[in-house]
């Protein structure tokens, strides 16, 4: 038991390791030699490092394979740098030498901005691990899911494992579903993963899978992965023994389940697209552990089970609701599309009728079902009530990471960025460079709680705002090459970044002035970071 343990233990912390390590394509190390010390970067095969500045000078300068420089002591300052790659580049990093002991990390309040896409990554990482768990959590009282429980804790109790093996069969589940998340990276890989939060033709893509899982639940057909699959993995488990057939047990789990957990699982994967690299192992990590609770936990204390529900009406009725969280969900990509090819066909006042209209639905399904039922409806009716406002102009910041962005009317935008730079030079304007997506969630988020603060937007008077869309395709000229592409260009190669938001001040002849700034929903913290 203990072996098996520690197996399963060492394979989720050895995912974790590999995927970390993908996203560190520049390791650095220092040697004291006399008074001097020898600098080295060495950068993986088809990597290439560009010094970005090095104490008070500014560097352009690219090295493909490593980055060797003696300096004397007392010259070492911290490097700004960063790395890329045919696809991608990653964001600014500093790195600064002490002597007997080299270290990568940022050092002081002062540089705390010079890492915003790691920084922020963190906390997307940590989200998507909490939206793997409610997925999980949901997951468990779906008709797939439910009635399986008091089969598999009653099977694992006549077989004489009990406890010892249900826990080894929650475990497999982990194990399983963790395994899915890390196949999914190593197909499609970190810059794909990207392109499919930003791609318009994959987003309409996840509009119309989501519109079907949501069908699904509404019961109009049933998607399941063929019966023979189950039946024979059925089989398997009960003529193997040991470890073996407690994970093919897992197994089967995961192929009769799949009609239920699939368009959960489907969702969850469409949000941790574009992330990170790590992303889509961290929400299937969550998923598989609000998943595994029940099964460890009922086996472990099975006088539990004569207190559960029965299986009932209450699954259909859960399932309904989750069709209709699934249908206003799946707007969010409708609406990247739609803004990135400019058809206006879902304006932001339809959008928030269509979510209106879902969860007033919900109400609806629900106001004549149990007191549970009722309570759910009458939440679902005061948070449609609560949109309503949102169709005359108001902010409704509560579906602000979904709804397309709001208008704000108080300052003249440029979406051009040598038409905004032209027009700072002639009035003598510092520049803020906002670059964010059409499919961006955290920009529409800063964009709700931060630009539309009166204090922000009366700060922003100050400045020429340019605002530069890095998923447009509107305006593709000859080579194919759309706005979105430019400004995406002009983002790496420029300012040595690919995340959004990120905000860049520059002078009006067009340099910066101090550290860039990404994602944050504390408007004084922005107000601080302005300059003028």
């Amino acid at each position: 038991m203990r072996k098996i343990l520690t197996i399963l233990v060492f394979a989720l912390c050895s995912l974790s390791f590999v995927q970390a390590q993908l996203v560190q394509p520049v390791k650095w190390s220092g040697e004291a030699i006399g008074d001097s010390v020898r600098l080295k970067a060495a950068i993986e095969p088809g990597w290439h490092m560009n010094i970005i500045e090095f104490g008070e000078r500014e560097f352009d300068e690219e090295f493909a394979d490593s980055f060797v420089i003696t300096l004397a002591a007392n010259e070492i300052t911290p490097i700004r740098y960063n790395a890329c790659d045919d696809n991608m580049c990653t964001a600014p990093e500093v790195w600064e030498y002490e002597e007997a002991s080299p270290k990568s990390s940022p050092k002081g309040k002062d540089l705390q901005t010079s890492l915003p896409f790691r920084e922020g990554q963190g906390v997307g990482l940590l989200w998507i691990f909490i939206l793997g768990f409610l997925g999980g959590l949901l997951a468990i009282f779906t008709p797939c899911v439910w009635p399986i429980i008091p089969m598999t804790v009653s099977f694992f109790l006549k077989k004489g494992g009990g406890r010892k093996d249900a826990i080894l069969y929650g475990l497999s589940i982990i194990v399983l579903y963790v395994g899915l998340g890390l196949l999914v990276t190593l197909l499609f890989g970190a810059s794909a993963l990207n392109d499919l939060s930003t791609n318009a033709i994959v987003n309409i893509f996840f509009f119309l899978l989501l519109v079907v899982f949501a069908l699904s639940f509404f019961g109009l057909f049933e998607i399941t992965l063929p019966d023979s699959w189950s039946t024979a993995l059925d089989n398997k488990a009960r003529t193997t023994g040991g470890f073996l057939s407690i994970l093919l047990m897992a197994f089967t789990l995961v192929i009769v389940s799949f009609s239920c957990t699939g368009p959960i699982i489907g969702t969850l994967l469409v949000e941790a697209a574009g992330k990170s690299l790590l992303a889509p192992t961290m929400g299937m990590l969550g998923f598989a552990i609000a998943l595994a609770l029940p099964f460890s936990l009922f086996a472990m204390f099975p006088e539990w089970m004569k207190s559960a529900p029965k299986s009932g009406d209450w699954m259909t009725s859960f399932k309904v609701t989750l069709a209709f969280l699934e249908l206003a969900l799946s707007l969010k990509f409708l609406s990247v599309a739609d803004m990135a090819y400019g058809w206006g066909i879902l304006p932001r006042w339809l959008f928030i009728a269509i979510w209106i209209g879902c969860f007033a639905g919900i109400g609806i399904y629900l106001i004549r079902k149990n007191w549970i039922g009722k309570t759910i409806a009458i939440l679902s009716f005061a948070f449609a009530a609560y949109l309503v406002p949102g169709l005359w102009g108001a902010p409704v910041k509560a579906i602000s990471a979904f709804a397309p962005p709001m208008e704000i009317q108080d300052r003249e935008v440029f979406h051009d960025y040598e038409e905004g730079l032209a027009y700072a030079r002639q009035t003598g304007k510092p520049v803020i460079i906002d670059f964010t997506g059409y499919g961006c969630v955290n920009c529409r988020k800063m964009e709700a709680f931060v630009l539309n603060n009166d204090s922000v937007k009366a700060r922003l008077q100050n400045y020429v705002f340019i605002e530069l869309f890095v998923d447009d395709r509107l305006d593709a000229d000859s080579d194919g090459e759309s706005e979105g592409t430019e400004n995406s260009r002009i983002q790496r190669e420029l300012y040595g970044a690919n995340a959004q938001p990120y905000f860049v001040q520059l002078n009006e002849w067009g340099y910066p002035i101090g550290e860039p700034i990404a994602f944050t929903t504390d408007p004084m913290e922005f107000i601080n970071w302005l300059k003028y």
